[in-house]
């Protein structure tokens, strides 16, 4: 393809982006000029933030090899990389309009090397609000609704752990699930027999970083991720004030691919369509939440060492059973099983092992099974302590940037992770 192409293909990306950027902007502008000039209306801009710094540390059965996460977390002391600093501001100049934005630095071993970037930032307008029934539209960068925690994954006092079941919530691929931009339609409906709240979005998913390049072509390539127009859409019910919750989230993510100059690959296309089952039952003290859901995948157009066929799709296959006790306010306990399959016609990997044999891929990067215990300490309500452990079979969810070579990987291995944290 001519750099002309590229170009031209590459403008409507470069468009969605400086809109992005501008509104976030005018946010700002905006949220300076109230604090300026009106100071009368200062009840109406909130101003909120959080930071945490977390450690890690991987020990695994064979001395030879080394399994990292977040960082070098196979070595002595472990790693500390893993940070978050995150700053959101909302105002609402009208009962039905308001303005939203978060700046994020984030943290994460190689996946994610920190620096500033636009979390999310929409304008949110509510035409049509009675006491039983509301819907509004956003425009920006919105985040994904799908499963029970994707909406709020970014603060750490809003994840039931250190770490969100990776089986349906990767880490090693964050940026392409996490936010969209485009428009997000919402609507709610409240009654005696519950309330079920609607969310659909159509636009252009986030695939410009590394990481999201190495979690679909295996490593990072020379070469784009272009976005193309996605959709993605979730219903959840809930009864009794949130005692009881269902959800059903469904997407079709939609990338293009377009090599450099010189590089033994085609252009190709990925689509991404998950399929999540969500349920939830919460108590006074304790809460039990379980997702299971069924990702399909295809590659289409490829032809090279990466998809060994022209056309590929395979489905994989993700659950995880959770428990947490609240001993009083202050402290709580999580216990979960998390288990992921990349493809459920080859759980065990083998088929997969053999076909990419010259590549050192090892079986059991294909799945992974992971027992998770933890502990929350609520300091006090703006200081938040936070330890877990981790007995994983498998490395289905470890970044190819932090383990480029797959066969130093050991199957079974312990994760010990630590987070401190801060909001105001």
């Amino acid at each position: 393809m001519t750099v002309s192409k590229l170009s031209m293909l590459n403008k409507p990306i470069i468009c969605i982006d400086l809109l992005i950027r501008l509104g976030a902007l005018l946010v700002v502008l905006y949220s300076s000029f109230v604090n300026a000039s009106e100071k009368k209306n200062l009840n109406g801009l909130q101003v909120h933030g959080f930071l945490s710094q977390g450690w890690t540390k991987s020990i695994d059965g064979d001395k030879n090899k080394k399994n990292d996460f977040y960082g070098d977390s196979s070595g002595k002391e472990g790693s500390f990389a893993f940070r978050e600093i995150g700053v959101n501001a909302s105002h609402r100049p009208l009962t039905n309009l308001q303005f939203s934005m978060q700046l994020l630095s984030r943290q994460a071993g190689e996946d994610s090397k920190g620096g500033i970037r636009i979390d999310y930032g929409f304008v949110d307008y509510t035409p049509y609000v009675t006491e039983s029934k509301e819907f509004g539209i956003r425009l920006g960068r919105t985040k994904n609704p799908f499963g029970f925690y994707n909406d709020t994954r970014d603060v750490p006092f809003t994840r039931p752990s250190i770490l969100l079941p990776q089986s349906i919530y990767f880490d090693r691929a964050r940026n392409l699930g996490l936010a969209s931009d485009g428009v997000q339609l919402y609507g709610e409906s409240r009654s005696d027999w519950g309330d079920i709240t609607l969310q659909f979005v159509a636009g252009f998913p986030q695939v410009g970083d590394k990481s999201t390049e190495a979690a679909i072509l295996r490593r990072d390539q020379p070469g784009d991720l272009t976005p193309r127009l996605s959709y993605l859409g979730r219903i959840i019910y809930e009864r009794d004030g949130g005692r009881i919750r269902f959800g059903l989230s469904g997407a079709q993510v939609n990338v293009g691919y377009d090599p450099a100059s010189k590089v033994d690959l085609s252009s190709g296309s990925f689509e991404f369509l998950p399929l999540i089952f969500s349920a939830q039952y919460n108590a006074e003290r304790w809460s039990i939440t379980s997702e299971y859901a069924l990702r399909y995948i295809e590659y289409r157009n490829f032809n090279n060492s990466i998809v060994k066929n022209v056309d590929r799709g395979f489905t994989g296959e993700s659950f995880y059973f959770q428990g947490i006790y609240r001993f009083n306010p202050q402290w709580e306990a999580v216990l979960r099983y998390d288990v992921l399959f990349l493809d459920r016609k080859d759980r065990d990997g083998s088929e997969w092992a053999q076909e990419n044999k010259k590549d050192g891929d090892q079986a059991h990067s294909r799945f992974a099974k992971d027992l998770t215990v933890g502990v929350r300490w609520n300091i006090t309500p703006s200081i938040m302590l936070r330890a877990e452990y981790h007995r994983v079979n498998g490395t289905g969810w470890l970044s190819t940037l932090d383990n480029p070579h797959p066969t130093v990987t050991d199957q079974h291995w312990n994760l010990f992770a630590a987070q401190a944290s801060y909001r105001f």
